[in-house]
């Protein structure tokens, strides 16, 4: 028996950058105290989802992973409370910026830098302009609690994603998340939509999903997006185990057995019975 305790978190995002940081801190501290070992934090926490509009005066709230000083501060509150703590951030590295995750084990070190690959473009969710699309691929990292993949927002709609963090070994699959409203469709909601298809990613590659997601109406030179929240953890049939409301910020646990669930993988068969050969269609754009 392997039994994690997995967490997500949600809040509401201000200008204060340090305030987000210390929102965020609270809630991580709060999650370990209820007995978390891996505790998710929602995408780009330390500010406001700046990618509602295209504005260059944003590129300089990116840094170097190397001695950031947001990462330096959550490696040392996962250190100091024994969690696994996967730290998103935007990332410049030379000329180019990434939408970025650091993977921080419970002792404090950094495994490494997940840069997301999915790049999503359209009104309120500006992102093309601002992140060149990851050159890491997707990335598993072998932790205190468990092989864990993770991948960021966008990339939680696709199921090749999934699947191929899965396939390099990963027992759970975090989803940090910044989503809400639809500025050219205000009577749109995804959430139903984007829950399922993560629960989906679940119950197809048979392992605990979770996602964490920011609540609050933000506003961004005239453009407006409303975060849905919703934060979830689902086990590996795609079960809700447990979730957080459309509003409030909001801690959620939930505990997971890996031994168990790895045996049932097996037992399915669903990796043996893969056709690899069958799949070239998943290489083209198009027919």
């Amino acid at each position: 028996m392997r039994e994690v305790t997995l967490a997500v978190t949600q809040f509401a995002c201000g200008p204060d950058h340090g305030a987000n940081a210390d929102r965020a801190e609270a809630l991580v501290r709060r999650a370990a105290a209820e007995g978390a070992q891996v505790i998710l934090l929602q995408e780009l926490f330390e500010g406001p989802y700046f990618c509602k509009t295209e504005d260059p005066r944003y590129f300089d709230w990116a840094r170097p992973l190397e001695g950031n000083p947001l990462v330096a501060r959550f490696e040392a509150l996962a250190r100091e409370l024994g969690v696994v703590l996967p730290v998103s951030f935007f990332e410049r590295a030379g000329p180019a910026h990434f939408n970025s995750m650091a993977m921080v084990d419970a002792d404090g070190a950094v495994l490494g830098c997940y840069r997301k690959s999915h790049i999503p473009q359209g009104p309120g969710y500006e992102e093309k302009y601002y992140f060149s699309p990851g050159d890491t691929g997707f990335r598993v990292w072998d932790t205190a609690f468990g092989r864990i993949g993770v991948g960021i927002c966008w990339d939680q709609w696709f199921p090749e994603a999934a699947r191929a963090m899965a396939l390099m070994g990963a027992e759970v699959l975090l989803y940090p998340t910044a989503i809400g409203s639809e500025p050219p469709a205000p009577g749109y909601d995804s959430q139903p939509h984007w829950e399922m298809v993560m629960r989906g990613h679940a119950a197809a590659n048979i392992l605990p999903v979770a996602a964490s997601n920011r609540i609050g109406r933000e506003v961004q030179d005239g453009q407006e997006v409303t975060f849905y929240g919703t934060s979830f953890i689902s086990d590996q049939t795609g079960q809700i185990l447990t979730q957080a409301g459309r509003e409030g910020e909001a801690v959620r646990l939930a505990r997971v057995d890996l031994d168990a669930i790895a045996e049932l993988r097996r037992s399915w068969g669903l990796f043996r019975d893969r056709r690899p050969e069958l799949y070239g269609a998943l290489k083209a754009f198009g027919g």
